[in-house]
This record gives structure tokens, sequence and C-alpha cells, in this order.
């Protein structure tokens, strides 16, 4: 066992993350009211819209619940730190933005063809009733996409030095190493893994990353995570051991 391990096996697991928002009850509120208010309001135009479309008004207003069902769905899969998956990250993204998209368009038709500006076309019905396969189609794809990892990027084995006598003539020469991570990560493998974590992690959220992303992320214990977290948010304690490291390397390469 190594000295990271020993370290990280006294430390308590319910160890509490220091960034952790404080909520803005004002915030909360507010967000509720014109969330009900743009909800009454979208229910009745898309409702509106599905029976002068020809839906039967028992069933009109499914068509506001499934567009905006499916709005909140992706939504969450998009801002959700659960996601691990960029791909259904974007496509999550793409489907919020065009469900709320399609929601300001079917109010704005209802509105208009009440008001007599526009005529209620075939392509308007077609349009109107094709609303729940594809909403059905793209639900089912973003499940099958939030359900996937991304794998850390592989790194690469450097390649040895030959043996004296190994050559051409070897008559059994050594199989070429391929480019894969070893089964047991040493300390550093699993620092500079952090690092990328968290690097992804400021990217897509604009903080630090926590100590459960980050056992996640690289499926580790709690306190190893709690202990690379700290690494992480110390890096003058980090600078000493990777000066020596290099020095160390430098000295390899000089005497080879």
């Amino acid at each position: 066992m190594s000295a990271t391990d020993a370290h990280a096996t006294a430390v308590p697991e319910s160890v509490p993350d220091e960034d952790v928002p404080v909520r803005d009850w004002w915030v909360m509120v507010g967000m509720t009211i014109a969330a009900v208010s743009a909800a009454v309001a979208s229910f009745t135009g898309l409702y509106g819209l599905a029976t002068a479309a020809g839906w039967p008004v028992r069933l009109a207003w499914l068509l506001p619940i499934t567009i905006d069902a499916h709005a909140m769905t992706s939504a969450r899969v998009w801002l959700a730190t659960t996601t691990r998956s960029a791909a259904a990250r974007r496509f999550a993204r793409m489907n919020a933005i065009g469900a709320i998209g399609m929601s300001i368009t079917g109010n704005a038709a209802y509105h208009a063809i009440e008001a007599g500006l526009i005529d209620l076309s075939w392509p308007i019905v077609v349009l109107v009733g094709a609303v729940p396969a594809a909403v059905l189609g793209l639900t089912a794809h973003l499940h099958a996409l939030r359900s996937r990892i991304d794998e850390p990027p592989a790194v690469e084995d450097e390649p040895e030095d030959e043996p004296a006598g190994s050559g051409e003539d070897d008559p059994s020469p050594r199989p070429k190493r391929r480019g894969r991570r070893p089964p047991r990560r040493t300390d550093d493998e699993l620092m500079e893994a952090a690092r990328f974590a968290d690097a992804q992690y400021r990217q897509m959220h604009g903080r630090p990353i926590t100590r459960d992303a980050l056992r996640t992320s690289l499926r580790i214990s709690t306190p190893r995570a709690t202990e690379l977290r700290r690494q992480l948010n110390a890096p003058d304690q980090s600078a000493p051991d990777s000066r020596q490291g290099s020095d160390h390397a430098s000295a390899l390469s000089e005497e080879r």
C-alpha cells in the first residue's frame, strides 16, 4: 500500500464539499411563478392549436403535455451532472432548444389563426399531427445516448529500448505494445486523470469538480477521491513532486 492510499483511508467519508452553492429562495420563488404562468399560457395556446388542427377535444391536452415534457426531459439531461456523455449532452441541448422553439411556434400559430392573420392549411395540420411520433423517437434516442459513458483518453505506452542482439535476425521478435491503460493505475496516472476530469468539469460547470463527480468519473473510492480533490486544490504542494519527477526523467535521459 502506498503512502497516498494510507493517508486516503484515514480521511472520513463524510467530508462536505466546500463548493456547494447556497440556494437563493427569492430566485426560486420568482422562477416558480414564471414557470407556472408560462405553463398555463402555453397550455392554452397549444391546446387551442390541437383542436383547430382536428384533434378530439378529449385528447387535445396531450399536445402541450408532450412538448413540455420533452423540453423538461431534455433540459434535465443537458444540465445534470450525472450525464457522462458529451454526445448525450449535445443532443439534449438541441432537443431542449428545439422543444422550446416548437412551443413558441405553436402558440404563435394559434394566436395568428385566431386573429385571422393566417389560414389553417394542411401543412399546419400535418405538422401538429406529427409531433407525438417525433417526440417519442427523439426521447428514445436521448435515453440511449444518456446511458453511455465517455472513456478517458488512452495513455500510449512509450516504446521500450530494444535489448542488445534484437533485430531483424532475432527469430522471436516481441510483438508491438498497444496503447492501453494498465489495470492498476499508479498515483501519477490517477492524478493526471483527475486533472483531466477537473478540466472537463470546469469547462461544463464553471467551478472545480466535486468529490462525488471525481469518484464517479475515475471509479475510485470516496477517500481516494477526497485525497485527489485536495491535491487538485493545493497545486503548490504537488509542485515539488512534479519538479523532482522531471529532474529524475532528465537524469535518466542523460544516462541513456
